[in-house]
């Protein structure tokens, strides 16, 4: 696969807007600020492929980027505060919108802050992944941020926050050094290998 080879295809803001399901989709998800920009563009080599933003709460459509023959679905941010009560019900709708719109989901990539334990709201989504049967993965992000024995704490401490965790496949990254980007890119390959 070549992941130098990735583009922009479009965006939706509505759950109906949404095209039929045709090809496989890498989905990733994660809370606002979590670092889902960054990731994208580190695994495409690219550096604005996916628009980062110093705002959280930037990301309030559903983008979609063409890569070979998978798409890239990068989702809303969930759990931003200073977003609106209705902006918050319409990312909601969206992304329930998404996962209800029988889409044909070859992992979910699903994002949380190495350095704090998870919030509600990633609790939220990873029951929802298991209890609907959705292939997903967990990548912690910003490793780079934390010495070698905080990481060590926060990986023991993941073990009782986040359910089902040791049947999980946990990846450690950072968009700063690019570590656990080859791991990913394996990932999504096996994927559209299997396409």
């Amino acid at each position: 696969m070549n992941f130098n080879k990735s583009e922009f295809y479009k965006s939706f803001g509505e759950p109906k807007q949404l095209p039929e399901s045709d090809v496989t989709e890498i989905v990733f998800s994660g809370r606002s600020n979590v670092g889902k920009s960054s990731l994208i563009n580190k695994i495409v080599n690219k550096k604005s492929l996916a628009r980062t933003s110093s705002v959280p709460g930037k990301t309030a459509t559903i983008n979609f980027y063409k890569l070979d023959n998978v798409y890239l679905a990068d989702l809303p941010g969930y759990g931003y505060a200073k977003v609106s009560h209705s902006e918050k019900l319409r990312w909601s709708r969206l992304i329930e919108g998404y996962f209800a719109s029988e889409r044909n989901i070859g992992v979910v990539i699903q994002l949380i802050d190495y350095r704090h334990p998870p919030s509600s709201d990633d609790l939220m989504m990873i029951d929802f992944l298991i209890d609907n049967e959705f292939p997903f993965i967990i990548v912690l992000t910003k490793a780079d941020k934390l010495k070698k024995s905080e990481r060590a704490k926060r990986m023991e401490a993941f073990k009782s926050e986040i359910p089902c965790f040791d049947d999980i496949t946990v990846i450690e990254f950072s968009a700063q050094s690019g570590e656990g980007a080859d791991i990913i890119r394996e990932i999504i390959s096996d994927i559209a290998d299997e396409v």
